[in-house]
């Protein structure tokens, strides 16, 4: 199993989601605080969220890393984490799992405009 992992989530019914072909994942949505967390940063990197962004992330730090959540409990049938940068709590679903055989004890992201995107 890869290392780092990226998505490209983008808008979609105002929700942002992802699609992941490899992983049988078309338009997962991000809910319950991880929408919330993901506009935060890109605000925080400048990027226009309208366009779609990269994200890389890991279950280990990675040079140029953006941000990092920890762990914080399991519930509602996925994984909570906490992000110490905006000081709240985002709710990964059972889609973890496509990427780790277990929830790890922190993620690291990176978030970045698309390629064909340059950051304000």
């Amino acid at each position: 199993m890869n290392a780092l992992r990226v998505i490209s989530p983008y808008k979609h019914l105002g929700m942002w989601v992802f699609d992941d072909e490899r992983a049988g994942l078309v338009q997962e949505p991000f809910v319950a605080g991880a929408d919330t967390l993901i506009d935060h940063a890109l605000a925080a990197k400048g990027i226009h969220g309208d366009r779609g962004f990269r994200l890389m992330f890991s279950a280990s730090e990675f040079p140029g890393f953006d941000y990092r959540l920890t762990w914080a409990r399991e519930g509602e049938g996925g994984n909570w984490y906490y992000s110490d940068d905006f000081k709240m709590e985002a709710w990964l679903c059972p889609a973890l799992f496509k990427y780790f055989d277990e929830a790890p004890e922190a993620l690291y992201a990176e978030f970045k405009p698309r390629a064909t995107e340059q950051a304000d």
